[in-house]
């Protein structure tokens, strides 16, 4: 992979790349070498020569950022298809409770829209369409929590295993001290 973030930059680290792009061919017109420009950059000299390639090839449009490196397996009119089935809820799509999973989404995809994604795409497909993850409004009406603290006063400690004492030991958890 090329960035840690598990591919590709945002869009605003793309604006980003793009302004020291641009900063570059400001330089290549005045005449300034590539390694002048890459320490005032605090880019690599290779990056610099590269972008001077582009440079004298297509002029200061061939550094601009192309966007991104794929349009989305599923746009907008895509999900418009989705979107009313997933209020509706997962009984409604036959399964047996009303849990929607990423995995159950990814299957209603794939019956729907004829388009395979990955666990994380469904996430990311979702996330970008202002979808997030539910969690519960309001505790259970059966939690009693007199109970819930009697037991994390007097269980819990009988049942974590004791710290350990500090003091004189030795290195080696198999040797026992020598003599």
């Amino acid at each position: 992979m090329r960035y840690p973030q598990g591919g590709g930059l945002t869009p605003q680290g793309q604006a980003a790349r793009e302004r020291v792009r641009i900063l570059a061919a400001d330089g290549f017109g005045r005449g300034e070498k590539n390694a002048v420009i890459a320490k005032s950059l605090r880019v690599s000299v290779r990056s610099v020569e590269r972008w001077r390639r582009s440079w004298r090839e297509g002029g200061r449009g061939a550094l601009c950022t192309s966007g991104p490196a794929k349009r989305p397996k599923i746009d907008d009119g895509d999900f418009a298809v989705l979107e009313p089935l997933l209020p509706e809820g997962a009984m409604a799509q036959g399964w047996a409770d009303e849990r929607w999973t990423l995995t159950r989404v990814r299957l209603l995809i794939a019956n729907e829209l004829w388009v395979s994604l990955s666990i994380r795409g469904v996430w990311e497909l979702l996330r970008r369409h202002g979808w997030s993850c539910q969690q519960p409004a309001r505790r259970a009406v059966e939690r009693d929590d007199a109970a819930v603290a009697g037991w994390v006063k007097e269980s819990w400690p009988r049942a974590k295993p004791p710290r350990r004492r500090s003091g004189h030991g030795w290195s080696s958890r198999t040797k026992p001290p020598s003599r």
